[in-house]
């Protein structure tokens, strides 16, 4: 949106699918496949009712001419794209995103330039309608990952092939955008890059000047700015790049018309000699010095560059409009929101200032696989965006509802985004690199929040650790602070914490008890949660609350799922299922989770920390043998619900991880994962074992709604490590710079 003087008041909201097909090996790796949208033309329908504009997307080069430029494909970009056409969503076209191009080329391949422009003109020919390219994304990172650090295809480790990657792709985006612009003369290139800054000891200056020099340069590259005062030409020319290279670039004047910029939470690197800081797998070096080179937000206090300054920064060098072509942060849903909120606050500011930033995207529409690790394994490792698509269909999260509300009134609103992300912490800092005395942190609000009942118990005291590490605010309630079954208790806590959303975990547990206390199991799982469902109700406050794998009968003999029928053996059971169903006839925008037999590594009393500390003491256990369930691990469990919450999901949900085991067998895997005797665990049918309440003989749980948690093995190699104080918990995040480098 622009004012009457031309200038721009509001960037524009973009989208964009994470659509890397790169190389391994012989292997080509689709992320539109793993995100199931291959095959779902129905996807693009969901984006527009985001709101955005235009929508980043692939017509790949080797999607369409995977064996022969003879033999092209169009079937996908033609259904794809006449689609947004229909539905008014500017494409922003990208032929290879990570790629190394098909079989019968690569980024070394001095015919690449010549190829790709080919391609490129077939599709300009077959869709003259189209306004906007990125014939390459990110050209410079794809060398880096490609032909330096030897990641991906074709595997190079050594400065000569880098240069000869980053020189031929940057001809390639020349030359097609040459062929593209005799068919559509207006057409725009918006060039993307990987964009942040690095620091260093000062001892690493030199290096790290030569890394700042060299984000650059493929932009430099084809906006003719590589001459001979550029810092970085004799490297370049004694690492492969010819005078003829320098003159071709020189004379081109393919200056972007949009500098796209990706900037991520681990863009900015920080270079440091003090090897004993850090842990080993970071220590690096290049042929002066040995120093790790970490995310500077894990290192320096001062923190990360910023979306304002890498926006001005482009801006001031180039002259050009502006965008931040994608913004995702794989992390908790709260910083998530957090992250694009910075972004767009700060191209918000930088408009205001009469800087040209034309858009902010939202990147990652569908998650995104594995770049957790770079990409350098293939293991499904999921990271939710916009959508989550690990149900039965893309499921909206709290950033949908974030773009829905910055297309509509310019700003998000969530509760969650009161609060600083885990990028504006002091604990953020590695151990070796927090400042002494450490800084204080910010003082909770006295109101506002999440309010979390049951003080006393293990879930409770666990949602109060996992939101004290994801900065949500909690007020960790005991029953004389709130006590359920009392109408007058809720209504007085509910007016003195204010909170935006309670979670009920308290309740009766004791199943064998409960088959004596009827009234009292009853009356606190299945009164108190009415009466609070029926509190929160009114007032419009979003609940959470905890339902069992004991409501069903163990007859199915195969996981069960949320849309199963409910038939509980026992009167815990029973109390459970009766308040699933009068929870959600009060409150239907409640949030119901069904779980099993979580353990953690908080407590001692859950089954996996009994039984080992048992069997360490030389003693055995017995387990029933046949009692098939799904256990839980508990931060899985609690971070899983504090995501469903902030995305207000709804209604009945299975949050386990992946594994259905008996006890017994879950108790031999424990011990022999720990190093104990596995033989010391006793198999024993579970009428020995003098329970009173019946139990059903296979309780496991699934979701079909998409709740998916970790498998079990991953969960307790995680419980070995965790099983100590609670850990500075915040998620890996995609990393562009952990191998070495060599300096100019």
């Amino acid at each position: 949106m622009t004012g009457a003087d031309g200038q721009r008041l509001f960037p524009e909201l973009w989208g964009g699918v994470e659509c890397t097909l790169h190389r391994v090996g012989e292997r080509f790796h689709s992320q539109i496949e793993l995100s199931g949208h291959l095959a779902r033309p129905s996807d693009l329908e969901l984006f527009a009712t985001l709101g955005i504009t235009a929508l980043r997307y692939p017509v790949l080069w080797e999607m369409v001419a995977p064996d022969s430029l003879d033999r092209p494909d169009w079937s996908f970009s033609d259904q794809r794209l006449s689609l947004l056409r229909r539905l008014g969503l500017e494409p922003i076209v990208g032929f290879l995103h990570h790629g190394s191009g098909p079989r019968y080329t690569s980024l070394t391949d001095a015919a690449f330039p010549t190829l790709l422009a080919r391609y490129a003109g077939m599709v300009a020919a077959r869709y003259p309608w189209l306004t906007s390219f990125t014939p390459v994304n990110e050209p410079l990172t794809t060398a880096r990952f490609s032909c330096l650090y030897g990641h991906w295809y074709p595997h190079g480790r050594d400065d000569r092939t880098f240069v000869s990657a980053v020189v031929v792709q940057c001809r390639g985006i020349v030359e097609a955008m040459r062929a593209i612009r005799r068919v559509i003369p207006a057409a725009r290139l918006v060039m993307t890059e990987d964009m942040g800054r690095t620091s260093s000891t000062p001892l690493l200056t030199y290096q790290a000047d030569y890394e700042n020099c060299r984000r650059w340069l493929s932009l430099d590259l084809l906006g003719g700015r590589v001459d001979r005062d550029h810092p970085l030409r004799l490297w370049l020319s004694q690492n492969g790049a010819t005078d003829e290279d320098f003159d071709y670039f020189l004379r081109c004047d393919t200056t972007p018309d949009v500098v796209g910029l990706n900037y991520y939470l681990t863009s900015d690197r920080y270079l440091d000699e003090r090897l004993e800081r850090y842990p080993a797998t970071c220590h690096g070096g290049n042929d002066r010095h040995r120093y790790v080179d970490v995310e500077a937000v894990r290192a320096c206090p001062e923190g990360i560059l910023g979306h304002e300054e890498v926006l001005r920064l482009a801006w001031l060098r180039y002259g050009r409009e502006v965008a931040l072509t994608e913004v995702h942060a794989g992390a908790t849903r709260e910083d998530q929101l957090r992250w694009f909120h910075e972004a767009w606050q700060a191209a918000l500011k930088l408009c205001r200032e009469g800087v040209p930033v034309r858009a902010v995207t939202s990147w990652a529409l569908l998650g995104s696989f594995d770049w957790c690790e770079l990409l350098t394994s293939m293991e499904g490792r999921y990271e939710p965006g916009v959508f989550d698509v690990r149900g039965p269909a893309p499921r909206p999260t709290a950033l949908a509802t974030a773009l829905q509300q910055v297309a509509l009134v310019g700003r998000a609103f969530h509760p969650t985004l009161a609060s600083p992300g885990w990028w504006r912490r002091t604990d953020r800092l590695l151990p070796g690199c927090r400042p002494h005395p450490p800084l204080r942190a910010a003082p909770q609000p006295g109101t506002g929040g999440v309010v979390v009942i049951g003080k006393s118990g293990t879930l409770g005291r666990a949602f109060s650790l996992v939101c004290a590490s994801r900065c949500v605010p909690c007020h960790l309630l005991s029953r004389a602070e709130l006590d359920i079954t009392s109408p007058q208790s809720i209504a007085a806590a509910l007016d003195l914490f204010a909170p935006w959303a309670v979670i009920n975990a308290a309740g009766f547990v004791r199943v064998d008890e409960a088959e004596g206390d009827a009234a009292t199991c009853f009356r606190e799982n299945t009164v108190g949660p009415q009466i609070l469902a029926s509190a929160c109700a009114r007032r419009g406050i979003p609940l959470v609350t905890f339902s069992s794998d004991l409501v069903f009968d163990g007859s199915k003999g195969s996981p069960y799922h949320e849309t199963d029928t409910v038939s509980p053996l026992n009167v815990y059971g029973r109390s459970k299922a009766e308040a699933e169903r009068r929870v959600l006839r009060l409150h239907p925008g409640a949030l119901l989770i069904r779980t099993s037999a979580f353990f953690g590594p908080w407590d001692r009393y859950n089954f996996v920390t009994t039984t080992l500390n048992r069997l360490a003491r030389g003693g055995t256990i017995d387990a029933a043998s046949d009692l098939v369930v799904s256990p839980t691990y508990l931060p899985d469990l609690v971070h899983a619900c504090l995501d469903l919450l902030v995305d207000a999901a709804h209604g009945i949900w299975h949050v386990s991880n992946d594994g259905a085991v008996t006890w017994a067998e879950f108790a031999g895997c424990c011990a022999s994962m720990a190093g104990l005797d596995p033989a010391a665990v006793i198999p024993r049918p579970a009428s020995s074992l003098g329970f009173v309440a019946r139990r059903p003989p296979f309780s496991a749980l699934a979701s079909e709604r998409g709740a998916a948690l970790p498998s079990l093995q991953d969960a307790l190699s995680r419980y070995f490590r965790d099983a100590a104080p609670p850990p500075e918990a915040h998620p890996p995040e995609r990393s562009r710079g952990v191998e070495t480098e060599k300096g100019p």
